[in-house]
């Protein structure tokens, strides 16, 4: 089947859904660092991305998508996020940076049966409560276009119109929208995103959200109640760190869940060397960062927890997040490497660029095994209606 990627960053989504069985034919970023990395990993021999085509590096304001139509079973993609992050400053709308109208656009030229879109979980927020009504009927119905002198809210209106109208002409998708966490899909870090998925009315598809496969509950139980967790990491019985269980208070756990357990930071990384000892050049982008210190409202990921959220801006690299918080109470920066494990992101994916930069891209990416989980469910959707 085949996709094209809108806004891909590192290709974090891109990859997963590559897993998932789809062929992209364009690739669109317009981020330069983010371009190269994608560009280091399509040459040489078994690389992550090597069936890819170039990225485009350009503002996707100037590119035309029609020649795409009727070509492409998926489009996917994750709309800067700046506009919404908690971290920004919460312009929405208002903010240049809101590409939602160019995501829509190309759905309306393209025609895909199915599109996969994703962003932070700022979105779903009260005070963005009737913006994001307005991005998921636009969503709903791509060709009840914007005009020229129409302002968003006028355009609302007449979204809202058409959509309780019953009308079946024209181009429409059936969209499903939820907060995902994505240490509930075996990712070993606590990152929530908003995911959209749509597909075409015509395809008659029906279709919920995978189901979760891994919890909270079934870490606590091999940490709590059968040790396993630690006996995997022949951790010895002084050094057995239970915070976790702060995040079981008053839980009460009657029988071994049937999920598997949330994937730590440990379970993540404990294979690497530490970067503080001499740095292995075999092993991509494992470099010690120097500075790391902790403060309130900073204070790492424990090792024996799903890593807190990765942040991309000033409040996570050089504000004092995206750091191990290690058993003896001291704090280091993940590297590079091992924010790529908790990402999700191949051994043997290499990311360009300084530390910060770096750092930059994974925590801007949607975790690859997040995506592939979704694409997958979506793909075997798709074939089955075909």
């Amino acid at each position: 089947m085949r996709a094209i990627e809108l806004f891909a960053g590192a290709g974090g989504l891109g990859m997963g859904i590559s897993k998932a069985g789809f062929k992209p034919l364009e690739i669109v970023e317009w981020d330069r660092w983010c371009c190269d990395t994608i560009n280091r990993n399509r040459w040489g021999r078994k690389k992550p991305v090597l069936a890819w085509p170039e990225p485009i590096q350009g503002d996707i304001r100037d590119l035309d998508f029609e020649e795409f139509e009727g070509k492409v079973d998926l489009v996917s993609g994750g709309p800067p996020c700046q506009p919404f992050s908690l971290g920004g400053k919460h312009k929405a709308h208002a903010d240049e940076r809101d590409m939602w109208s160019e995501a829509v656009r190309v759905l309306r030229e393209v025609k895909p049966r199915a599109f996969i879109f994703e962003n932070v979980k700022g979105l779903t927020r009260a005070s963005f409560a009737t913006y994001f009504s307005y991005i998921n009927l636009q969503l709903h119905h791509p060709e009840i276009e914007r005009g020229r002198d129409e302002g968003w809210t006028e355009h609302l209106a007449r979204l809202e119109q058409h959509h309780t109208s019953g009308s079946a002409q024209g181009l429409r998708y059936e969209v499903v929208v939820r907060v995902l966490n994505a240490a509930d899909y075996g990712v070993p870090q606590r990152r929530e995103r908003v995911v959209f998925v749509g597909f075409r009315s015509d395809t008659g598809i029906r279709w919920s959200f995978p189901e979760k496969t891994h919890s909270l509950e079934a870490l606590l139980w091999e940490q709590v109640r059968s040790g396993e967790y630690w006996e995997r990491h022949r951790v010895p019985g002084l050094h057995r760190d239970l915070d976790c269980r702060l995040y079981g208070k008053g839980m009460k756990l009657t029988g071994k869940p049937e999920e598997k357990a949330w994937r730590t930071v440990r379970d993540a990384i404990h294979d690497l060397p530490d970067p503080t000892d001499f740095p292995d050049p075999k092993i991509l982008n494992h470099r010690y960062q120097a500075g790391a210190r902790s403060y309130p409202g900073h204070t790492g990921s424990p090792m024996d927890e799903p890593a807190k959220t990765l942040k991309a801006g000033v409040h996570g690299v050089p504000g004092g997040e995206n750091m191990l918080a290690r058993p003896d109470g001291t704090v280091r920066y993940f590297t590079v490497r091992e924010s790529a494990r908790l990402q999700t992101f191949p051994d043997h994916y290499e990311l360009h660029g300084s530390w910060t930069e770096a750092m930059r891209q994974l925590g801007n990416a949607v975790p690859v095994e997040l995506a592939r989980v979704i694409a997958s469910d979506v793909a075997d959707r798709l074939r089955k209606a075909a």
